[in-house]
């Protein structure tokens, strides 16, 4: 009942979130069209349910070809356009994905996709990661929503791999774990208070 409550959630909420977020969708679509050369979403690689590959969508905060450099963003990073810095303070590059969520590549909630070559690495328990739907929010998101002021500018990459990756891969694991309805409430509650106090 769960996995079944959980999709039609996903599915309903994303298609009234689409319709109704719409207004907002297209002024920012425009926002990045005219800002900056380049496309107006970004499709990046990650590997979702059962290790299935797909393009995960955000709009583009970056500069053109900013993905031949590292794969994780730092403090200061300079590939961040004046409104990507705005749309990443506030989550607003992620709302593409609600579009992921509708088409089932995600879910609302769920181990926040990761890149493949970080996945390719899961041992023992990791592996239960790639279990579930990944998802826009859960507790590694709540917990790094600040994730790039925590990267080194010299070499983010390793930053991010000495850092954070473990804790993150514990607290993807931890959700798998306890996952259920009501506990993707709370997280989903506690995502919004988290952006809504970003200042």
């Amino acid at each position: 009942m769960y996995k079944f409550s959980k999709r039609l959630f996903d599915l309903f909420m994303s298609f009234f979130g689409i319709i109704f977020l719409s207004p907002i969708l297209l002024f920012i679509a425009v926002s990045v069209k005219f800002t900056s050369e380049g496309t107006i979403l970004y499709r990046g690689e990650r590997s979702g349910l059962f290790g299935k590959s797909f393009n995960i969508l955000k709009f583009r905060t970056m500069v053109m070809n900013a993905d031949l450099g590292a794969g994780t963003t730092s403090r200061n990073d300079k590939r961040i356009t004046y409104v990507g810095n705005i749309l990443r303070r506030y989550k607003l590059d992620e709302l593409p994905q609600l579009i992921n969520v509708f088409f089932g590549d995600m879910s609302f909630v769920g181990p926040r996709p990761e890149l493949q070559k970080y996945t390719n690495q899961y041992q023992g328990k990791e592996k239960l990661i790639l279990s579930v739907r990944p998802g826009i929010t859960d507790f590694s998101s709540v917990k790094f929503s600040n994730l790039n002021e925590l990267i080194d500018d010299d070499n983010p990459d390793a930053s991010f791999e000495k850092k954070i990756l473990s804790e993150k891969n514990r607290l993807r694991l931890q959700y798998v774990n306890e996952c259920n309805f009501w506990l993707d409430i709370k997280l989903i509650f506690h995502t919004i208070l988290r952006i809504t106090s970003i200042k």
